[in-house]
C-alpha cells in the first residue's frame, strides 16, 4: 500500500503544478504538512518529492524549502490513454515485426527501483527487442517490467504485441506514460541493430508507463534511428 500511496501523492502534486495550484516558482507545502494532508509518513512523502525532482517538476533549497521549477510546465508529457497503445496498434500488425535480442530475469538497480516503485529484492524482466517497420529498423527497446505484475511473460509473447497480451491476459488498461525525449550520440547497439553509423543522431525516448490505477508497468529506454520518419505529438485531452 505504501508504494501505491507514494504514486498517488506524486500524481496529485504533479497535477497541482500543471493546473497552476502550485504556480511556477512557488514554494510547495513542507513534508510534514503533506504527510498530514495525505495521512501518511514523511518517508512516503519524501519518496514522492524525490521522484518529482528527478522528473524536473521541483527542486529543493537547503533550509529554504521546495519550489516548483520555472520549466515545470515543459515537463507536461503525460500522454492520454489512446496516445499509448503500443507500436503494433499504431503502425499495424502487418507492418511491425519484433526480434527478441535478449530476455532475462534480473534484480533492479536504484533507478529502476525508483521508477517502478519496487524493492531491490523484486525481480524484473529485462527485455531487449528490435522493432522493424516494413522490414526496416524502427526502434531498439530496452525494457524492465516487474515479474510480480506479469508472471507468465514469455519470449513468444515478445515477438508480438506485448500490450495486447497484457490487456487480454490481465485486463490491464494503460493510463499514461511519462516520456523524456532527447537527441543522443550513437552507441554500439545503434550501429549493430539500427543500421546507424557513428556520428548519426539518435532519438532517445526514456519513459515510464502507468496503468489507470497509477501502478508503474514498465520502465524503458527506446532508441530510434534518424531517418525523417519519427515525430511525436503530445496532447492534453479533457
Amino acid at each position: 500500500m505504501a508504494e501505491l500511496k507514494y504514486r498517488q501523492i506524486f500524481e496529485t502534486i504533479k497535477s497541482r503544478i500543471l493546473d497552476g495550484t502550485y504556480p511556477v516558482g512557488s514554494l510547495i507545502p513542507d513534508q510534514n504538512s503533506l504527510a498530514e494532508e495525505f495521512k501518511t509518513s514523511r518517508m512516503t512523502v519524501k519518496k514522492s518529492l524525490d521522484m518529482l525532482a528527478k522528473e524536473g517538476f521541483i527542486y529543493s533549497r537547503r533550509g529554504a524549502g521546495t519550489y516548483v521549477r520555472k520549466n515545470a510546465l515543459a515537463q507536461r508529457d503525460a500522454l492520454p490513454v489512446n496516445e499509448y497503445e503500443g507500436l503494433t496498434h499504431q503502425l499495424g500488425a502487418d507492418r511491425v515485426k519484433s526480434k527478441v535480442i535478449s530476455f532475462n530475469v534480473t534484480f533492479p538497480d536504484e533507478e529502476i527501483q525508483e521508477r517502478l516503485g519496487i524493492k531491490a529484492s523484486d525481480p524484473v524482466y529485462e527485455i531487449k527487442r528490435l522493432r522493424l517497420c516494413d522490414d526496416k529498423p524502427y526502434v531498439f527497446e530496452h525494457t524492465f517490467m516487474p515479474i510480480r505484475m506479469v508472471p507468465n511473460l514469455t519470449e513468444d509473447v515478445l515477438r508480438h504485441s506485448v500490450y495486447s497480451f497484457l490487456q487480454k491476459e490481465f485486463g490491464f488498461k494503460i493510463g499514461s506514460a511519462f516520456r523524456r525525449i532527447s537527441a543522443e550520440k550513437t552507441m554500439q547497439e545503434d550501429i549493430d541493430y539500427l543500421e546507424a553509423e557513428k556520428g548519426d543522431p539518435i532519438l532517445q525516448v526514456v519513459q515510464v508507463v502507468y496503468l489507470e490505477d497509477g501502478r508503474p508497468l514498465e520502465f524503458s529506454c527506446n532508441r530510434h534511428p534518424y531517418n525523417g520518419d519519427h515525430a511525436y505529438t503530445l496532447l492534453d485531452r479533457k
